[in-house]
Protein backbone atom coordinates (compact mmCIF):
# COMPACT_ATOMS: atom_id res chain seq x y z
CA UNK A 1 0.00 0.00 0.00
CA UNK A 2 2.69 2.35 1.03
CA UNK A 3 4.99 1.72 -1.95
CA UNK A 4 1.81 1.87 -4.62
CA UNK A 5 0.79 5.36 -2.86
CA UNK A 6 4.02 7.31 -3.22
CA UNK A 7 5.22 4.96 -6.23
CA UNK A 8 8.77 3.48 -4.10
CA UNK A 9 10.49 0.26 -4.64
CA UNK A 10 9.24 -2.19 -2.27
CA UNK A 11 11.04 -5.53 -1.30
CA UNK A 12 9.50 -8.33 0.36
CA UNK A 13 12.30 -10.37 2.03
CA UNK A 14 11.48 -14.08 2.79
CA UNK A 15 13.85 -15.69 4.85
CA UNK A 16 12.85 -19.90 5.16
CA UNK A 17 12.52 -21.83 8.61
CA UNK A 18 15.14 -23.62 7.80
CA UNK A 19 17.60 -20.64 8.57
CA UNK A 20 16.08 -20.49 12.38
CA UNK A 21 17.92 -22.88 14.44
CA UNK A 22 21.65 -22.29 12.98
CA UNK A 23 20.71 -18.40 13.75
CA UNK A 24 19.64 -18.77 17.35
CA UNK A 25 23.61 -19.31 18.50
CA UNK A 26 25.15 -16.76 16.50
CA UNK A 27 22.15 -14.16 17.39
CA UNK A 28 23.08 -15.17 21.10
CA UNK A 29 26.89 -14.57 20.16
CA UNK A 30 25.86 -11.04 19.15
CA UNK A 31 24.12 -10.03 21.77
CA UNK A 32 26.08 -7.86 24.60
CA UNK A 33 24.17 -9.19 27.38
CA UNK A 34 21.20 -11.61 27.47
CA UNK A 35 18.32 -10.60 25.79
CA UNK A 36 14.89 -12.61 25.53
CA UNK A 37 12.67 -11.08 23.40
CA UNK A 38 11.47 -13.41 20.64
CA UNK A 39 12.17 -11.36 18.28
CA UNK A 40 16.23 -11.56 18.59
CA UNK A 41 16.97 -13.98 16.13
CA UNK A 42 14.42 -12.32 13.42
CA UNK A 43 16.43 -9.11 13.77
CA UNK A 44 19.46 -10.75 12.95
CA UNK A 45 18.02 -12.69 10.10
CA UNK A 46 16.58 -9.37 8.98
CA UNK A 47 20.02 -7.59 9.48
CA UNK A 48 21.58 -10.05 7.26
CA UNK A 49 19.66 -9.86 4.48
CA UNK A 50 19.18 -6.00 4.46
CA UNK A 51 23.13 -5.10 4.56
CA UNK A 52 23.32 -7.80 1.48
CA UNK A 53 21.95 -3.97 -0.36
CA UNK A 54 22.36 -0.82 1.66
CA UNK A 55 24.26 0.23 5.17
CA UNK A 56 22.00 2.79 6.93
CA UNK A 57 18.34 1.43 7.84
CA UNK A 58 15.56 3.89 9.85
CA UNK A 59 13.77 2.08 12.74
CA UNK A 60 10.40 3.01 14.37
CA UNK A 61 12.04 2.04 17.91
CA UNK A 62 10.77 4.36 20.16
CA UNK A 63 7.52 5.24 19.36
CA UNK A 64 5.78 3.02 21.45
CA UNK A 65 8.06 4.01 24.88
CA UNK A 66 7.49 7.79 24.05
CA UNK A 67 4.28 8.29 22.38
CA UNK A 68 2.23 5.23 24.83
CA UNK A 69 1.78 2.92 21.92
CA UNK A 70 1.53 -0.38 24.17
CA UNK A 71 -1.52 -1.78 25.70
CA UNK A 72 -0.21 -1.61 29.13
CA UNK A 73 -0.72 2.29 29.26
CA UNK A 74 -4.48 2.46 29.03
CA UNK A 75 -4.83 0.85 32.37
CA UNK A 76 -2.76 3.04 34.09
CA UNK A 77 -4.72 6.56 32.67
CA UNK A 78 -7.31 6.10 36.34
CA UNK A 79 -4.36 5.13 38.44
CA UNK A 80 -3.97 7.25 41.56
CA UNK A 81 0.07 8.66 41.09
CA UNK A 82 1.18 7.10 44.23
CA UNK A 83 -0.19 3.79 42.85
CA UNK A 84 1.76 3.70 40.21
CA UNK A 85 4.52 1.28 39.95
CA UNK A 86 2.17 -1.16 42.03
CA UNK A 87 -0.28 -1.05 38.82
CA UNK A 88 2.20 -1.14 36.54
CA UNK A 89 3.65 -4.26 37.80
CA UNK A 90 1.06 -5.77 37.00
CA UNK A 91 0.44 -5.04 33.28
CA UNK A 92 3.91 -5.08 33.00
CA UNK A 93 6.88 -6.88 34.86
CA UNK A 94 7.60 -10.52 33.40
CA UNK A 95 7.39 -12.15 37.27
CA UNK A 96 6.94 -11.68 41.01
CA UNK A 97 9.84 -11.96 43.12
CA UNK A 98 8.69 -15.09 44.37
CA UNK A 99 8.56 -15.91 40.61
CA UNK A 100 12.68 -15.54 40.26
CA UNK A 101 13.44 -17.04 43.53
CA UNK A 102 12.03 -20.28 42.26
CA UNK A 103 14.00 -20.07 39.51
CA UNK A 104 17.05 -19.78 41.19
CA UNK A 105 19.59 -21.94 43.51
CA UNK A 106 19.13 -20.38 47.29
CA UNK A 107 22.66 -19.02 47.01
CA UNK A 108 21.70 -16.83 44.17
CA UNK A 109 18.11 -15.21 46.02
CA UNK A 110 18.33 -11.82 47.89
CA UNK A 111 15.37 -11.24 50.28
CA UNK A 112 14.60 -7.65 48.70
CA UNK A 113 12.35 -7.27 45.63
CA UNK A 114 15.38 -5.10 44.05
CA UNK A 115 13.63 -5.17 40.75
CA UNK A 116 10.42 -3.81 42.21
CA UNK A 117 12.41 -0.79 44.82
CA UNK A 118 14.15 0.33 41.50
CA UNK A 119 10.77 1.12 40.01
CA UNK A 120 9.17 2.35 42.72
CA UNK A 121 11.64 4.77 43.62
CA UNK A 122 12.22 6.18 39.66
CA UNK A 123 8.90 6.10 38.87
CA UNK A 124 7.97 8.19 42.78
CA UNK A 125 10.21 11.13 41.37
CA UNK A 126 9.02 14.55 40.64
CA UNK A 127 8.86 15.59 37.57
CA UNK A 128 5.68 13.12 36.41
CA UNK A 129 2.31 14.41 37.08
CA UNK A 130 0.43 11.50 36.30
CA UNK A 131 1.03 7.43 36.35
CA UNK A 132 0.89 7.65 32.88
CA UNK A 133 3.84 9.85 32.50
CA UNK A 134 5.34 7.90 35.27
CA UNK A 135 5.53 4.84 33.19
CA UNK A 136 6.85 6.55 30.07
CA UNK A 137 9.11 8.03 31.62
CA UNK A 138 11.22 4.89 33.13
CA UNK A 139 9.71 3.10 29.98
CA UNK A 140 11.64 5.75 27.73
CA UNK A 141 15.01 6.39 30.00
CA UNK A 142 15.18 2.77 30.90
CA UNK A 143 13.65 0.10 29.54
CA UNK A 144 13.47 1.36 26.20
CA UNK A 145 17.42 2.18 26.27
CA UNK A 146 18.67 -1.34 27.47
CA UNK A 147 16.09 -3.62 25.84
CA UNK A 148 14.52 -2.44 22.45
CA UNK A 149 17.40 0.10 21.10
CA UNK A 150 20.19 -1.96 22.18
CA UNK A 151 18.18 -5.19 21.09
CA UNK A 152 18.46 -3.25 17.33
CA UNK A 153 21.84 -1.98 17.70
CA UNK A 154 23.46 -5.40 18.29
CA UNK A 155 21.69 -7.39 15.84
CA UNK A 156 21.78 -4.79 12.98
CA UNK A 157 25.76 -3.99 14.18
CA UNK A 158 26.45 -8.02 14.14
CA UNK A 159 26.09 -7.12 9.72
CA UNK A 160 27.79 -3.77 9.71
CA UNK A 161 24.41 -2.74 9.47
CA UNK A 162 23.94 1.22 10.75
CA UNK A 163 20.16 1.73 12.29
CA UNK A 164 19.18 5.52 12.71
CA UNK A 165 16.02 5.98 15.13
CA UNK A 166 14.36 9.58 14.31
CA UNK A 167 11.79 8.89 17.10
CA UNK A 168 14.27 9.10 19.32
CA UNK A 169 15.64 12.74 18.18
CA UNK A 170 16.58 14.66 21.33
CA UNK A 171 14.05 17.54 20.59
CA UNK A 172 11.01 14.89 19.25
CA UNK A 173 11.62 12.93 22.77
CA UNK A 174 11.52 16.39 25.02
CA UNK A 175 8.37 17.49 22.55
CA UNK A 176 6.29 14.01 23.38
CA UNK A 177 7.29 14.39 27.16
CA UNK A 178 5.12 17.30 27.06
CA UNK A 179 1.99 16.09 25.74
CA UNK A 180 -0.37 15.59 28.05
CA UNK A 181 -0.70 11.98 28.32
CA UNK A 182 -4.52 11.90 27.31
CA UNK A 183 -3.47 12.61 23.59
CA UNK A 184 -0.80 9.88 23.67
CA UNK A 185 -3.80 7.43 24.91
CA UNK A 186 -5.98 8.25 22.28
CA UNK A 187 -6.80 6.27 19.19
CA UNK A 188 -5.51 3.01 21.13
CA UNK A 189 -2.16 4.90 21.78
CA UNK A 190 0.05 6.86 19.38
CA UNK A 191 -2.95 9.24 19.39
CA UNK A 192 -1.21 13.11 18.84
CA UNK A 193 1.31 10.74 15.76
CA UNK A 194 -1.69 9.40 13.98
CA UNK A 195 -3.46 12.60 14.31
CA UNK A 196 -0.51 14.35 12.57
CA UNK A 197 0.23 11.75 10.25
CA UNK A 198 -3.59 11.77 8.65
CA UNK A 199 -2.16 14.34 5.90
CA UNK A 200 0.14 12.32 4.76
CA UNK A 201 -0.92 8.36 5.20
CA UNK A 202 -3.20 6.39 4.09
CA UNK A 203 -6.01 5.90 7.21
CA UNK A 204 -5.44 2.23 6.44
CA UNK A 205 -1.68 2.29 7.32
CA UNK A 206 -2.72 4.76 10.26
CA UNK A 207 -5.96 2.81 11.86
CA UNK A 208 -4.58 -0.86 11.48
CA UNK A 209 -4.28 -3.16 14.47
CA UNK A 210 -0.95 -2.99 15.81
CA UNK A 211 1.62 -5.18 14.57
CA UNK A 212 4.90 -7.11 16.35
CA UNK A 213 7.24 -9.37 15.23
CA UNK A 214 6.46 -13.19 15.44
CA UNK A 215 8.82 -15.72 15.84
CA UNK A 216 6.86 -19.00 15.71
CA UNK A 217 9.70 -21.35 16.17
CA UNK A 218 10.40 -19.47 19.63
CA UNK A 219 7.80 -18.35 20.82
CA UNK A 220 6.07 -22.00 20.72
CA UNK A 221 9.13 -24.41 21.37
CA UNK A 222 9.48 -27.99 19.51
CA UNK A 223 11.37 -29.84 17.81
CA UNK A 224 15.25 -28.90 17.01
CA UNK A 225 15.19 -25.50 18.56
CA UNK A 226 13.70 -27.59 21.74
CA UNK A 227 16.42 -29.83 21.68
CA UNK A 228 18.61 -26.87 21.90
CA UNK A 229 17.05 -25.29 24.76
CA UNK A 230 16.82 -28.61 26.39
CA UNK A 231 20.81 -29.23 25.96
CA UNK A 232 21.50 -25.75 26.98
CA UNK A 233 19.73 -26.63 30.32
CA UNK A 234 20.77 -29.81 31.39
CA UNK A 235 24.29 -30.14 29.95
CA UNK A 236 27.40 -29.93 32.18
CA UNK A 237 28.28 -26.44 31.54
CA UNK A 238 24.60 -25.55 32.84
CA UNK A 239 24.50 -28.01 35.55
CA UNK A 240 28.15 -27.15 37.21
CA UNK A 241 27.15 -23.42 37.12
CA UNK A 242 24.61 -24.43 39.93
CA UNK A 243 22.30 -21.12 38.84
CA UNK A 244 18.78 -22.86 38.18
CA UNK A 245 16.95 -24.58 40.56
CA UNK A 246 16.65 -28.32 38.70
CA UNK A 247 13.10 -28.65 40.17
CA UNK A 248 12.19 -25.59 38.37
CA UNK A 249 14.26 -26.48 34.84
CA UNK A 250 12.59 -29.61 34.95
CA UNK A 251 8.82 -28.69 35.27
CA UNK A 252 9.82 -25.79 32.37
CA UNK A 253 11.17 -28.49 30.33
CA UNK A 254 8.20 -30.72 30.43
CA UNK A 255 5.67 -28.42 28.89
CA UNK A 256 7.78 -26.11 27.38
CA UNK A 257 5.04 -24.04 26.29
CA UNK A 258 2.82 -23.41 29.16
CA UNK A 259 4.71 -20.72 31.53
CA UNK A 260 3.76 -16.99 29.90
CA UNK A 261 5.09 -13.96 31.31
CA UNK A 262 2.80 -11.13 31.94
CA UNK A 263 3.40 -10.20 28.29
CA UNK A 264 3.10 -13.47 26.87
CA UNK A 265 6.66 -14.46 26.47
CA UNK A 266 7.77 -17.99 26.70
CA UNK A 267 9.35 -18.44 29.91
CA UNK A 268 11.47 -21.69 29.17
CA UNK A 269 12.87 -19.43 26.32
CA UNK A 270 14.09 -16.53 29.00
CA UNK A 271 15.65 -19.26 30.97
CA UNK A 272 17.33 -20.74 28.09
CA UNK A 273 18.52 -17.83 26.46
CA UNK A 274 20.35 -16.59 29.92
CA UNK A 275 22.08 -19.87 29.99
CA UNK A 276 23.02 -19.92 26.08
CA UNK A 277 24.74 -16.36 26.67
CA UNK A 278 26.96 -17.57 29.51
CA UNK A 279 28.00 -20.91 27.97
CA UNK A 280 28.48 -18.51 24.64
CA UNK A 281 31.18 -16.16 26.89
CA UNK A 282 32.43 -18.85 28.12
CA UNK A 283 33.46 -20.88 25.01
Amino acid sequence: MIAKTFDTDHHKIHIDASRLLPAVPKTIAAMSEPMVSHDCVAFYLLSEEVSKSVKVVQSGQGADEILAGYDWYPPLANVAREQTTEAYAKVFFDRSHEDVLAIFSPDYGIDVDASREYARVHQAAPGADTAVDAALRLDTQVMLVDDPVKRVDNMTMAWGLEARVPFLDHDFVDLAAACPPELKLASNGKGVLKDASRALLPSEVIDRTKGYFPVPGIRHLHGEVLDMVRDALSNDAARSRGLYRPETVNALLAAPNETRTTLGSNALWQLAVLEMWLQSMEG
